[in-house]
């Protein structure tokens, strides 16, 4: 012990005085203006070198800023501070200079080396004279002794923990990838309504439903994300004869399992994160939805338009995006998706077929505050939730599912989230569609939704969330295309939900949707449904 502290004294000051005799050789051989004749007066004052003439005597200095001749700026400035300020083994000339430029003799070298040996012994002698004794080692003897019994069961903890350690690290899914699932069981019924355009609305059983989610979750550098999941859904939503109240979360009613997401981020530079988005993006994979009850199905909202505003149904499939940030307050996202990306055949493709166009804003001036102002230019895209003729169903002259018109639309929304309390956030949305035939019965359409959303986050109990949502679905307001009429009267969506968080692993939501004159049809009946959802993750 006490050699390494000789060593960590030692040190810094044979390193410093070994530096000053090059700097002075340097000075020496290079600079023919240095004052080469001028004599260096050491902190000890027995030891002189014997050119030092008798008029130069020697002054002690303890700060480096007492040389007039010295800047901070100067290469070896640290170093002098060193063993000026902490070893005091310098000194400088009496007109309160030190002359780094002038050489360095021998005699000099010697006597400052001297100097500083000297200080060091006098700091090892403090140093050691605290050291442990033989009384300490005695008691760290007696204490190891009268905890044997622990210290062993503590020895034998750490070695049982190193070797489950080993067996997880021998046995683990994987380096880079994280596996993570997720499995959502929903019961629903028709609890109320009977007729819907003139139509008996027959699915009023009640029904369950399953959706699993496999995830791996894939990370290369640290930074970037490989993104792959893998699905099965067999939830239906009921048919009340109008898309409105459609329940996010339904599927395609088989359990057929397929790859439902894929998709790799990375960053580009600081503030710039890019999206390769492979199958089944959607909106929220690009950007944020400023929607509290957004939560993919899984959590949140019950219904399609509880979730996010209904034009970010417009952009789905595979495609690129980007997003910048200006600032941790400002945010712009640019996306592209397509949802005929792998189709060869003539008017589809990554570019000729339907696909979604998107930018979005964002402005969050504090945490608990969020805006949203989008753009979304989209092509054979249509509402995913709203009334028939919202959703352009009209022209649907087969009934086989597609649209018999290919057309084009432009869209608004305005999105808002703000937290009035720890457990109190107040929201909703604005959104603006205006569809355009493009072939056949030519003509546009102009179409709006608007919601207001109340949440209380942590309501009972830690990650709790009750919420409420009251607005318009998507509603034809107005329309010049043959056959597709605007919506004459304004259907009420009103959803509560209650998401009750039982473990970390298992939440379990009630819900009621209502929805009064359902279509935007004051002649239909108003339409009632229950939904019980339980989540399972892991």
């Amino acid at each position: 012990m006490q050699k390494f502290c000789k060593y960590l004294l030692v040190s810094p000051v044979i390193c410093g005085v070994m530096l000053f005799v090059n700097t002075a050789a340097f000075a020496g051989e290079t600079s023919g203006t240095s004052e080469i004749n001028q004599a260096q007066v050491l902190a000890n004052p027995d030891t002189r070198a014997t050119n030092i003439a008798s008029d130069q005597t020697m002054a002690q200095v303890t700060s480096v800023s007492q040389f007039s001749d010295v800047q901070p700026t100067d290469w070896a400035f640290q170093a002098l501070q060193s063993l000026v300020e902490r070893y005091g083994c310098i000194a400088g000339y009496p007109n309160s200079t030190y002359r780094g430029n002038r050489a360095l003799t021998r005699y000099e070298f010697a006597a400052g080396l001297n100097a500083c040996l000297d200080r060091v012994n006098e700091l090892i002698a403090t140093a050691t004279g605290d050291l442990v004794n033989k009384q300490d080692l005695a008691t760290l003897q007696k204490l190891q002794e009268d905890f044997s019994a622990e210290l062993a069961t503590l020895r034998g903890r750490v070695d049982a923990v190193e070797a489950h350690s080993a067996e997880l690290e021998a046995n683990q899914f994987s380096t880079t990838t994280k596996l993570q699932g997720e499995v959502i069981a929903v019961a629903s019924d028709v609890l109320s309504g009977n007729t819907v355009n003139g139509a008996e609305i027959t699915d009023e059983n009640t029904t369950l439903g399953l959706r699993a989610r496999i995830e791996l979750v894939t990370s290369f550098t640290g930074k970037d994300t490989l993104f792959t999941r893998i699905q099965a859904d067999n939830i239906l939503s009921p048919n009340i004869g109008t898309p409105e109240g459609n329940l996010f979360f339904a599927g395609d009613g088989t359990t057929n399992a397929f790859i439902d997401a894929l998709y790799y981020k990375f960053p580009l530079g600081e503030r710039t994160e890019v999206t390769a988005l492979a199958n089944a993006a959607a909106a929220d994979d690009i950007t944020s939805t400023v929607n509290l009850f957004d939560g993919d199905g899984s959590f949140g909202a019950l219904s399609t338009f509880g979730t996010r505003n209904p034009i970010y149904g417009q952009i789905n499939g595979a495609g690129l995006a980007v997003t910048h940030e200006f600032s941790d307050k400002l945010a712009l996202s640019l996306g592209y998706l397509s949802g005929t990306a792998n189709d060869p055949t003539r008017n589809n493709g990554l570019f000729n077929g339907s696909y979604g166009a998107l930018a979005q804003l964002t402005v969050k001036p504090n945490d608990r505050i969020s805006f949203g102002f989008t753009y979304i230019n989209s092509y054979n895209q249509r509402l995913l939730t709203g009334s028939n003729a919202a959703t352009l169903a009209p022209l649907d002259l087969d009934g086989d599912g597609t649209l018999d018109s290919r057309f084009s639309s432009n869209s608004y929304g305005v999105e808002a989230s703000i937290g009035i309390i720890d457990n109190i956030v107040l929201g909703g949305w604005a959104g603006y569609t205006n569809s355009r035939t493009l072939n056949g019965n030519r003509g546009d359409v102009d179409i709006w939704n608007y919601a207001v959303t109340l949440g209380f986050p942590d309501l009972g109990k830690q990650g709790n969330l009750a919420g409420i949502i009251a607005g318009v679905e998507p509603r034809v307001t107005s329309s010049n295309v043959p056959g597709l009429d605007r919506d004459a009267d304004t259907s009420y969506h009103l959803e509560a939900f209650y998401q009750y968080k039982l473990t970390d692993n298992i939440t379990i939501t009630p819900g009621v949707i209502w929805l009064t004159s359902p279509d935007h049809n004051n002649d239909n009946d108003d339409v009632v449904i229950g939904a019980l959802r339980t989540t399972f993750s892991f």
